[in-house]
């Protein structure tokens, strides 16, 4: 379902995806299935975004940015693509920035250019994220820090690989949180 007070250019976007009103998506964007793309978004050309992606209002997606599968990003997120954003530069570097599948990035988070979010990454609320992150990982803060991990089921652990809540202890198999068995 596309509103009829989008603007929609594209004619790249998936079967079953909702693009709500006052949406702006221009010509070259390439948008996945099954995603909820709400009101006031706007979406560059040179963009691809995964399956199952929700993108809650006010979000701008610049060129450069690609989003795997199954992301969220909440409202108000804001996105980079120029390190030395200058008006009228003619030097201008578009710099690429990856989200892998099953991010989460929190309410006004920033995320600067040129970065890579690893998969499962969990992004708190306001962050600024400045670096790359590895896979499993949470980040809060500006600028944000390392602060813990993230399960496949999504509970959160410490940096010391400890649920809080249950006080079961992981262990890192591969970049990637499993529950310890003793």
């Amino acid at each position: 379902m596309i509103h009829l007070l989008s603007d929609v250019q594209s004619k790249n976007i998936g079967e079953d995806t909702f693009v709500w009103q006052f949406a702006v998506i221009l010509e070259r964007a390439v948008i996945g299935k099954r995603c909820n793309i709400n009101c006031n978004v706007f979406i560059e050309n040179d963009v691809v975004i995964g399956d199952d992606v929700t993108i809650k209002p006010g979000v701008q997606i610049w060129d450069g940015v690609t989003i795997g599968n199954k992301v969220m990003i909440g409202p108000n997120v804001t996105f980079t693509n120029d390190k030395i954003p200058i008006s009228k530069n003619k030097d201008y570097k578009n710099e690429k920035t990856i989200i892998n599948d099953l991010v989460s990035i929190g309410a006004n988070s920033t995320i600067l250019c040129g970065i890579e979010i690893g998969k499962k990454t969990l992004i708190g609320a306001g962050s600024v994220l400045t670096k790359s992150t590895s896979p499993y990982t949470v980040w809060y803060g500006n600028p944000a820090k390392h602060v813990g991990y993230i399960t496949e089921d999504s509970k959160l652990l410490d940096l010391n690989l400890t649920d809080k809540i249950t006080n079961e202890k992981y262990y890192l198999e591969g970049l990637k949180p499993v529950k310890r068995n003793d």
